[in-house]
């Protein structure tokens, strides 16, 4: 049982030891310098993060101009440390603030404004092999540079693990060597236990070298600051660059944030042994992950030689077809010559017949012998007709065709352009959204446009969704796809929300960049439906109510004139009024409007119903100091302390500004802190179980003012004029018909 036992812990060790050995082996090509492609040899910690051996950076330097030191030293090296120069002194105490101050005083080290000469000093650009960019070493060059004694380590464990039977041999023994078994540091040797006592005699300084295992490779105790040769005993955060006590006082660390080398080391553990332990625990996502990239490596090559092989396809069919075209039209050459030539050889013929030893010149001259009247006349009719038409031919005379065949040239400039600009197809480039004509009322509408240069689009996607600060994670998009045109409607929102909406574009190539967000608040109640009310009440004069009842203008005419002359006598103006064809009785309720910039004086809001008609009936007075139509009720003084809400809501325009009472009596001596321009649309917003009222910029939402309002009876939109001026109802967004879209494979008007 206990042969059982031992076997199998036995086992254990060994699978233990299998699994290290092979995942120190695994590793190589993490301690492999990207210059030598061998292991790392006093490597060098560049500040991008990558590694480089000293040897190897030298050489590359030099290779680059810059003048080094010898890249054989070590870099940091204890023997030219202060702090070990004798065994006796130890290591150096922290220097005293008194010391600090005299150093810095004595110009020890740089710092910003200390002048070096009239040159300015040349920094060193190194080009690092592993992320190819150019690395600022500063003044120093690899003097400034930290070498890497963990991975020195790393590297020395690993070769001992794939080596595990080389021995190291003393380096001072006569043949044979026999085995080291002591390392010094100071030395950088190793040796025997013999020659050990031989080289560190009893009584010298040499005696007191603290003896370490035997390597290869050795290295500082500790690491030691480039510049200043002392233990580093901090980490700057800013510069994120380990300093000594010397650097620490120094100016250019000054105001950062510097922690002892202890907390950056608990912190750096704890961060990466959580991090590691996620790696760890997530071996099946990596695997899962590996595979689905092996599979898509599979896809990408079968993809890849699917596209080739079209790609091949289409440039055959280009050249078939060029090759059919040159046929045909070569033969269209070949027929025009051809039917040139025999015009050609048909006039030739012609005019050898006329020759003076030709046959139809001696035909010719044998008639004429002929002494028989009757047939002299039916012979020489024929010949006749022969003789006139060479004649006319020889006078007139004319080649039956052209030689030239300059009609059939081919201007392939066109074609050469077009094979020139022969590319890929190229996605869409990323939407612009057209902000001025996007918007959100009952529903919202997004438009947008591609750039100019961009590829055209076969059709888009809308992808949106809500934002909720409170909300932990952020909210799945949702999609409207093969969206056709350069609009959308996206519906079925919540009020008094923030939606986030972008665009992209999808051809034959695939889907494209995606459009800049664009953020855009929703009413803060649902959307009230109205038109305005021309059946009772207004001034038909002075009123025009457009034939959709959506827009009203007034237009003062002849009466605002005289009207206007006795302003002198006490003869006031009266307000023309114009209401909605609705009432509200419940609920909350949104609606906006424009405002022409140009009206003199226009008033937005809402009133009581039995109210408004009773102004229809008795237009009310806009010159007595004692009426306010902002408020609902006279504003003077004795009425300050009734409480009951007043019968009329109205937020006043005029000249392209707003005027914001704040409940406060009004003078014309202060109107820049009352005033606010007009935006492009207002909104009104009346909350009936409230009884309040709140007008805001219908494009920011932005609120403007709030107020109170009688809400006993029916509520009813009411619009005032006094002077010129006009506006028009907002459109609702589900009734426009600009163009018909689909969204998400239903038919919709746009």
């Amino acid at each position: 049982m206990a042969e059982g036992e031992d076997l199998q812990t036995f086992t254990s060790i060994m699978d233990a030891l299998v699994r290290i050995s092979t995942s120190m082996k695994n590793m190589e090509q993490e301690l492999v310098c990207p210059v030598c492609k061998e292991m790392y040899k006093q490597p060098l910690a560049l500040p991008c993060t990558h590694n480089v051996c000293h040897v190897c950076a030298s050489e590359v330097l030099l290779q680059h101009g810059y003048l080094c030191c010898d890249p054989t030293s070590e870099p940091s090296s204890p023997a030219a440390t202060p702090a070990t120069r004798s065994p006796r002194l130890g290591r150096r105490a922290i220097p005293k603030p008194d010391r600090l101050d005299r150093l810095l005083k004595s110009g020890f080290g740089t710092y910003p404004g200390r002048k070096r000469g009239t040159v300015h000093p040349q920094t060193v650009s190194f080009p690092c092999p592993a992320c190819q960019r150019d690395v600022d070493l500063g003044e120093r060059g690899l003097g400034s540079l930290f070498r890497n004694l963990t991975l020195e380590r790393v590297v020395e464990r690993y070769r001992q693990t794939i080596n595990i039977s080389a021995a190291i041999m003393c380096q001072f023994c006569k043949p044979p060597q026999l085995e080291a078994t002591k390392g010094c540091t100071e030395c950088k040797s190793s040796f025997c236990n013999e020659c050990f006592k031989l080289y560190h005699p009893w009584g010298t300084q040499k005696a007191q070298h603290e003896p370490t295992p035997p390597t290869l490779t050795f290295r500082p105790k500790g690491l030691m600051c480039p510049e200043h040769k002392e233990e580093v005993t901090h980490y700057c955060k800013t510069c994120q660059r380990l300093v000594c006590q010397l650097c620490r006082v120094r100016r250019t660390h000054t105001s950062h944030k510097i922690t002892p080398v202890l907390s950056a080391y608990q912190a750096l553990r704890e961060k990466l042994t959580k991090s590691l332990a996620y790696i760890l625990s997530s071996q099946d996502t990596v695997q899962t992950q590996i595979a689905e990239l092996e599979e898509t490596v599979k896809h990408t090559e079968v993809n890849g030689s699917q596209a080739k092989e079209e790609v091949s396809q289409l440039i055959q069919g280009l050249c078939a077809m060029l090759e059919e075209k040159r046929a045909t039209l070569l033969q269209a050459i070949e027929e025009c010559q051809q039917e040139r030539l025999a015009s050609l050889h048909c006039q030739i013929q012609e005019h050898q017949a006329m020759l003076e030893n030709s046959g139809m010149v001696g035909y010719a001259q044998e008639v004429l012998k002929e002494t028989d009247h009757p047939c002299f006349v039916q012979a020489a009719k024929q010949l006749h007709n022969r003789i006139l038409r060479a004649t006319d031919s020889l006078q007139s005379f004319r080649p039956a065709a052209t030689a030239s065949f300059s009609h059939f040239q081919l201007d392939v400039s066109r074609e050469l352009k077009l094979l020139t600009d022969l590319a890929f197809i190229r996605a869409p480039e990323a939407p612009v959204i057209d902000t001025q004509r996007t918007y959100a009322y009952d529903q919202i509408f997004l438009c947008w446009r591609l750039p100019q240069h961009s590829p055209p689009a076969w059709h888009y996607t809308v992808e949106y969704r809500k934002t909720d600060t409170k909300a932990k994670g952020l909210k799945l998009w949702q999609r409207r796809e093969e969206v056709r045109g350069t609009s959308a409607l996206v519906e079925y929102l919540d009020t008094d929300s923030v939606y986030v909406l972008r665009v992209k574009g999808c051809n034959k190539a695939g889907f494209g960049e995606y459009s800049e967000d664009i953020y855009l608040h929703t009413p803060p109640a649902p959307v009230l439906n109205f038109f305005l009310d021309n059946r009772w009440g207004f001034n038909r004069d002075r009123l025009a109510i457009s034939k959709d009842q959506r827009a009203v203008r007034s237009v003062p005419g002849i009466p605002m004139l005289f009207a206007a002359e006795r302003l002198m006598t006490s003869c006031h103006l009266s307000i023309d009024l114009v209401i909605g064809d609705v009432a509200i009785t419940q609920g909350k309720s949104y609606w906006a409007c424009c405002v022409d910039p140009s009206s003199y004086l226009v008033k937005v809001g809402v009133g009581l119903e039995s109210k408004l008609q009773e102004w229809f009936q008795v237009p009310q007075d806009v010159v007595s100091p004692r009426y306010d139509p902002d408020s609902g009720h006279d504003s003077g003084a004795e009425d300050t302390t009734v409480e009951a809400p007043p019968p009329y809501a109205f937020l006043t325009i005029g000249m392209g500004k707003i005027l914001l009472s704040h409940g406060s009596a009004l003078t014309s001596r202060d109107p820049n802190g009352c005033t606010v321009p007009l935006p492009p649309r207002i909104g009104i917003c009346l909350d009936y179980e409230q009884g309040k009222v709140s007008f805001y910029d219908a494009v920011s939402f932005r609120e403007l003012w709030e107020c109170g309002v009688d809400c006993s009876g029916p509520v009813c939109p009411a619009f005032c004029f006094i002077g010129g001026g006009a506006l028009h109802l907002q459109e609702l967004v589900a009734h426009k018909q600009e163009r018909k879209v689909t969204i998400g494979g239903f038919a919709k008007l746009d």
